[in-house]
């Protein structure tokens, strides 16, 4: 390496440094935020599932079917603030008269706020983590729809959370049968018989349902022999 690249990369370095010194209170100021505006907010459930869901969709109407009813029984619903099922689900809340709310995340030509999400229930986020720490701390369940990448990585998420013991247990459902039926016999299949890699109590951390009805008899069930309480 020549004494100009080498002087280029030191460059590089430095400003590298000095910007993640800034970033440091940038996060800071993220988590002061969210945790502000959440934590008046009692229990709520998150629905998680794709951006790219159509109204037409079935599970556009499920989610909002989801939503409705457990606003019904008293829980907010938080979304990750976008369209699709982060639409349906917000829309369901505000049906069901429940707090809606809507964690949005910062994505170039993506992402943008749905119309129904409280006017005081939509907040931004520049980073992944700090939006995924507000969702783990502030919810009481979660209702996984459909989804890509995203959905699966808040999926398993929540599910390392729990099988840890670094977040209480709560309510973890997975909403069509049919979408992931494959995924839970490979997990019992391959990942606990074969394998060996969790346990047969990590399994019964999930639920799978395929209606509004089923959603909500797993929550109150749950709910029925603990208290609700905050996650950490």
């Amino acid at each position: 390496m020549n004494d100009t690249i080498k002087i280029s990369h030191q460059r590089r370095w430095s400003e590298s440094k000095a910007h993640s010194s800034w970033q440091i209170f940038k996060i800071m100021a993220e988590f002061v935020d969210g945790f502000e505006a959440l934590s008046k907010l009692g229990p709520c459930i998150s629905i998680f599932g794709s951006a790219r869901t159509q109204p037409s969709d079935p599970f556009y109407e499920l989610s909002v079917n989801i939503a409705k009813r457990l606003s019904e029984e008293g829980f907010g619903i938080i979304s990750g603030g976008g369209p699709g099922i982060m639409e349906a689900a917000n829309k369901g809340a505000q049906l069901g008269g429940g707090k809606s709310v809507g964690l949005n995340i910062n994505l170039p030509f993506e992402q943008h706020s749905n119309p129904f999400i409280d006017r005081d229930g939509s907040i931004d986020f520049e980073y992944f983590f700090v939006r995924k720490t507000m969702f783990t701390k502030y919810s009481q369940g979660f209702v996984m729809m459909p989804g890509g990448f995203g959905t699966m990585d808040e999926f398993f998420e929540v599910a390392t959370l729990i099988q840890t013991g670094k977040m209480a247990q709560v309510p973890l459902i997975l909403v069509g049968s049919r979408y992931w039926g494959g995924l839970m016999n490979w997990l019992q299949d391959t990942m606990l018989t074969e394998c060996n890699n969790i346990s047969c109590d990590d399994m019964d951390l999930l639920k799978i349902a395929d209606t509004p009805e089923q959603v909500a008899e797993h929550v109150l069930h749950f709910y029925s022999r603990r208290p609700l309480e905050p996650n950490f």
